[in-house]
């Protein structure tokens, strides 16, 4: 299994990024797909979450109104679309993706760096 994040970068506060998330190479279906970020020296924090079936969501609460996940008309992707970004979201961000059938932690990209600085 496959999972590629893309669309990291610098940014001024107060402004916008999409990230994107493409898993491959699986043949059952996902059911979660996630976004989790940390900064060196801090735990881990689920950012945002969303169900395929249902597209449901959740959110951290530092980022409810501001960060928006939701999946694509690709197959297998989910983006990130984050606005009025503070330095506060500077963080190295990573996807993670949960398989019918198989238990356990699931599938983690290799993660992209969201640097928020004026």
């Amino acid at each position: 299994v496959q999972v590629v994040e893309s669309g990291g970068g610098l940014v001024q506060p107060g402004g916008s990024l999409r990230l994107s998330c493409a898993v491959s190479g699986f043949t059952t279906r996902w059911f979660a797909m996630s976004w989790f970020r940390q900064v060196p020296g801090k735990e881990s924090d689920l950012v945002a979450i969303i169900s395929s079936f249902t597209e449901s969501t959740n959110y951290l609460d530092s980022v409810k109104g501001r960060f928006t996940i939701s999946k694509t008309t690709a197959e297998n992707t989910v983006v990130l679309q984050m606005n009025s970004l503070k330095v506060e979201d500077t963080a190295v961000y990573r996807c993670n993706v949960r398989l019918w059938g198989e238990p356990g932690a699931g599938y983690w990209g290799q993660g992209t760096q969201v640097t928020v600085s004026s």
